[in-house]
């Protein structure tokens, strides 16, 4: 992203996230050249050929992978996907510990062959995993943060936008918090077009009741364990929100986007990484948007910051 160098973006895991990204990102796109890492040399080589046999289907570009870290150097964005993989009846933060290690091996290596990239962490628990990954880098906040809840709000508009009746693009809404059983939804500032969802009330388009609300956020949070459940892991709705923040990225959209990031005094919290609405472009994250919330979002924003603060702590960082 310097000048007018086609964009490179770094994928650090082949597994059926890091490929389902390079994939979702090869067919918008995104950059001109996409490289994987994983340590699995036959796995990766694999994943490449594979990806470079499509290529004719696609935007021009480059795909390529190794086994070597060097197959990152120059990375103008970072992606980081490889960790213990989710099982069913694991939540997020039971992988803290084994995907600390990872990070703790492979990013010093990664910031030797890419010190410039913003890095993307989706590896789970991907708040805990931001704040670690911050400080092992030493890069400013700006440029290392998570995924978030940009996949659970994508879940949250679908749902509310199947049970009101409209297409999902017109639902303006947020999950905040923990990517994970703390996450909470901002209702307080959602709407559908310009009519606040707790005004909704549109003739053969449903209302929003208590119990439909429940209902949905329990859904959002359960949707995960679902897809694991019947499949054995999340794949391509995570892809698609991926690439999703690489194009806000690479292409300096100024989108907004509920990223996990280091907190700064936002409504009183510090030295956290949680998710809440941010300004997102080349340059990374920016702070969160003082959104409006009620007594009760407060509250849950406090709960799931300490709930993240504890399991950092407990890693030693």
């Amino acid at each position: 992203m310097a000048g007018d160098r086609p964009a490179k973006i770094g994928i650090i895991g082949a597994g059926s996230v890091g490929a389902t990204i390079a994939y979702a990102a090869m067919i918008r796109g995104v950059a001109r050249q996409i490289s994987l890492f994983d340590i699995a040399k036959t796995k990766v080589n694999a994943e490449v050929l594979d990806l470079n046999h499509g290529m004719l289907f696609v935007p021009p570009g480059i795909v390529e992978g190794s086994d070597d870290i060097e197959v990152l150097r120059g990375s103008d964005v970072v992606v980081m996907t490889a960790g213990a993989k989710q099982k069913a009846g694991e939540t997020r933060m039971d992988l803290a510990q084994a995907n600390a290690n990872i990070c703790a091996a492979l990013l010093p290596k990664v910031i030797a062959v890419a010190p410039d990239a913003l890095l993307l962490l989706v590896t789970n628990p991907v708040d805990v995993i931001t704040q670690v990954a911050i400080s092992l880098t030493g890069l400013p906040w700006q440029r290392v943060f998570g995924s978030g809840t940009v996949l659970d709000s994508s879940r949250f508009r679908f749902l509310v936008a199947r049970h009101c009746g409209v297409a999902v693009q017109n639902v303006h809404a947020y999950i905040a918090g923990e990517h994970g059983d703390s996450e909470f939804a901002l209702w307080s500032s959602a709407s559908i077009g310009s009519i606040p969802l707790s005004q909704w009330a549109v003739a053969d388009h449903g209302r929003l009741t208590s119990a439909d609300k429940e209902s949905i956020v329990h859904n959002v949070k359960d949707a995960a364990y679902q897809v694991i459940q019947g499949k054995g892991a999340t794949n391509y709705a995570i892809g698609l929100a991926v690439t999703n923040i690489l194009e806000a990225l690479v292409h300096d959209e100024r989108r907004v986007l509920p990223l996990s990031g280091l907190l700064h005094g936002f409504r009183g919290l510090e030295d956290v990484c949680l998710s809440l609405p941010r300004i997102v472009g080349r340059k990374g994250i920016e702070p969160p948007l003082p959104i409006p919330m009620t007594v009760d979002e407060e509250s849950a924003l406090v709960d799931s910051a300490d709930r993240i603060r504890a399991v950092v702590r407990g890693l030693g960082y």
